[in-house]
């Protein structure tokens, strides 16, 4: 058994910016919900059997009491805004699973319920739907757990976060508080790069680890001396990152994989599909679903 968890905000994100706009007759925006319709039905169509979809509407989570520069959802068009809650509706009429995030993001949704899902000896696989560099933390090979890009096709398990991040998941929370992550609002520390945060992180594994005087280093940085200084000043700051880059295993999600089974769309899914214009991934489920039973 194969489970598949989507990141349902990144999708409608995607999608909001990658198809033309769609307004229906009572002139509201659906061109991003009926792609994602449409990308979950494709999904489905290539065999994934238990699907779990991750959103946070509200963007906004726990992180921001941590952190003021944190995201929020200042600068999201409105008209994307605007269909967050018709997303979530959509998907749990087509009869999926959504993990709908308040306190917590969808991230922590995704990452919560890949941790669970590995624990049922059926799963032999869990792909985290997502590009997202914060769910690498949670891939692993004795687990099952990988990263699957759906838009490049490219999975990533253990060996493919070392080869795209130069570091281990254990240490993706360390390298991102030290490079920082602009789409989170995560500054990081003023100097410390890709190159030289994967270097210091593959030898010593975390922040705590990394000794503050360089010239105890057993590895060699350029500009160690001012990387040294300014890793020392603002070590607290640097915990504080790791902090909000570090995935929360303890946000709401399914209580087993089970729960996910797709078993078809919900009655009422015709008229969601009727109200978005979106007849055609009706039809879709609606042949899946012969296939089922």
């Amino acid at each position: 058994m194969e489970v598949h968890l989507v990141d349902g905000t990144y999708e409608l994100f995607r999608h909001h910016f990658a198809v033309p706009s769609h307004i229906t007759d009572e002139g509201i925006e659906v061109a991003a919900v009926r792609g994602v319709l449409n990308s979950m039905m494709s999904l489905l169509e290539q065999d994934a059997t238990h699907v779990g979809i991750a959103t946070d509407q509200i963007v906004e989570s726990f992180r921001n009491d941590l952190f003021d520069g944190y995201k929020t959802g200042e600068g999201t068009p409105p008209e994307l805004f605007s269909q967050f809650p018709l997303l979530e509706a959509a998907l749990d009429a087509a009869g999926f699973v959504v993990f709908s995030m308040r306190e917590h993001e969808a991230d922590d949704a995704m990452g919560a319920a890949a941790v669970k899902a590995a624990t049922d000896p059926r799963v032999t696989r869990v792909l985290i739907c997502t590009p997202d560099k914060d769910l690498a933390q949670v891939v692993n090979d004795q687990s099952g757990i990988v990263q699957f890009d759906r838009r490049k096709e490219i999975i990533y398990d253990e060996e493919g976060v070392r080869e795209k991040f130069g570091v281990s998941p254990e240490s993706i929370p360390d390298y991102l508080a030290l490079v920082g992550d602009t789409a989170d609002g995560i500054p990081g520390l003023l100097g410390w790069g890709a190159k030289s945060s994967s270097t210091m992180l593959a030898h010593y594994k975390h922040l705590e680890n990394i000794p503050t005087n360089d010239e105890e280093w057993e590895v060699v940085l350029r500009g160690a001396s001012k990387l040294s200084s300014t890793f020392t000043n603002q070590f607290e700051e640097a915990l504080l990152y790791r902090q909000l880059a570090t995935l929360d295993l303890s946000a709401p999600v399914m209580e087993n994989v089970d729960e996910l089974f797709w078993t078809g769309p919900k009655s009422h899914f015709l008229d969601i599909c009727e109200h978005l214009d979106a007849q055609k991934a009706f039809e879709k489920a609606d042949a899946l679903a012969n296939t089922i039973f």
